[in-house]
C-alpha cells in the first residue's frame, strides 16, 4: 500500500486539539519498530526459519512465520512454533548472529516515517521507541536507518535474552517496556502527561491499555485480521497521512478505516 508523507498534516496547533480518546493534547507519542516505523522485509522470518533449519527443527508456513513479528521472540518460539524450551536459546542465537550481519540491511523505513517524526519532534512532541527487540539491536537498527536522532528515549527488552522471570533485569513484555519509556521520558522533564502508542499488534495495544495509554494501531504492519479491533484499539490508520492527522487530534474512526488491508495484512 502507499504510505504517504505527513509533514503537511501536522502543526502545533493541531497537535493541541483533543483527540478522540486523548482527553487533551499529545504531549508525547511512543512507537513500535518492526512493523510500525521499520518493514523488516524477511530479515526477520527469513532468519528465524534460517536458524530453525540449522538445529534441524521444522520451519513453519510464511503465514506463521509472519506472525512472530511484535511478540517477544523467546515467548513465541515456544508458544508459536513450540520450539522445546532447552532449544529456544540456542534457536535465538543463530538467529541474531544472521540478523544482525545480513537480516537488518534487508528492513526498509515505512516511506512518509521521516517525515512525521521530523515534524513531531520540531514541534516538540516527546518522542520513544518503544519494542521488544533487544535495546541494543533496536537502536543499531534505528541508527542504520538514521532514525535514531528524531528519538528522546529508546526502550527494548534486555540484550540477555536468555534471561528468565525472576531475574531483576527480566523485562516480561510490552507493558513493562512501555512503562519505562514513559518513567526515562518524564525523568528527563518531559511531558508525559497525554501520551499515546503507535503500533501494529496486539502487543502494543495490551501494553498502552495497561499503562493508561490509548493506542493507535497501523495497518501496514503485520496483524491478522481483526486482530487490532479486538485487542481495543482507539484507531486504525491507513498511512502516515492518517496517523499524522490522528496525532493531531482530528478524530480518524476506528470504522472508517476498518474496510482496507495492510502491507502485509488486514486490520
Amino acid at each position: 500500500m502507499d504510505v504517504t508523507t505527513a509533514s503537511s498534516a501536522l502543526n502545533r496547533d493541531a497537535l493541541n486539539r483533543s483527540g478522540p480518546d486523548s482527553g487533551g493534547p499529545r504531549t508525547a507519542v511512543l512507537f513500535d519498530l518492526d512493523g510500525t516505523l521499520v518493514d523488516p522485509a524477511g530479515g526477520i522470518t527469513g532468519g528465524i526459519a534460517r536458524a530453525l533449519s540449522a538445529l534441524e527443527l521444522p520451519v513453519p508456513e510464511p503465514e506463521v512465520l509472519q506472525s512472530m513479528i511484535g511478540p517477544k521472540l523467546a515467548d513465541a518460539l515456544m508458544t508459536i512454533l513450540d520450539v522445546p524450551a532447552d532449544k529456544v536459546d540456542e534457536v535465538i542465537a543463530v538467529y541474531r548472529q544472521w540478523y544482525t550481519s545480513e537480516g537488518m540491511a534487508m528492513s526498509r523505513v515505512y516511506p512518509g516515517i521521516p517525515e512525521l517524526l521530523g515534524q513531531l519532534k520540531s514541534d516538540g512532541v516527546a518522542l520513544a521507541v518503544a519494542t521488544q527487540k533487544p535495546e541494543p539491536l533496536a537502536k543499531k537498527l534505528l541508527a542504520h536507518h538514521g532514525l535514531d536522532g528524531y528519538f528522546h528515549i529508546i526502550r527494548g527488552s534486555h540484550a540477555d535474552e536468555t534471561l528468565k522471570p525472576g531475574h531483576p533485569d527480566y523485562r516480561a513484555g510490552k507493558a513493562e517496556i512501555i512503562a519505562a519509556a514513559l518513567r526515562d521520558l518524564a525523568a528527563e522533564s518531559f511531558d508525559v502527561s497525554a501520551p499515546i502508542m503507535v503500533g501494529d499488534r496486539h502487543q502494543d495495544v495490551h501494553g498502552a491499555r495497561s499503562n493508561e495509554l490509548d493506542c493507535i494501531g497501523v495497518a501496514w504492519g503485520f496483524a491478522p485480521e481483526g486482530e487490532l479491533a479486538a485487542a481495543g484499539v482507539s484507531a486504525v490508520v491507513l498511512s502516515t497521512q492518517e496517523l499524522a492527522i490522528e496525532l493531531a487530534g482530528t478524530g480518524l474512526s476506528l470504522d472508517a478505516a476498518a474496510s482496507g488491508k495492510g502491507a502485509h495484512g488486514a486490520l
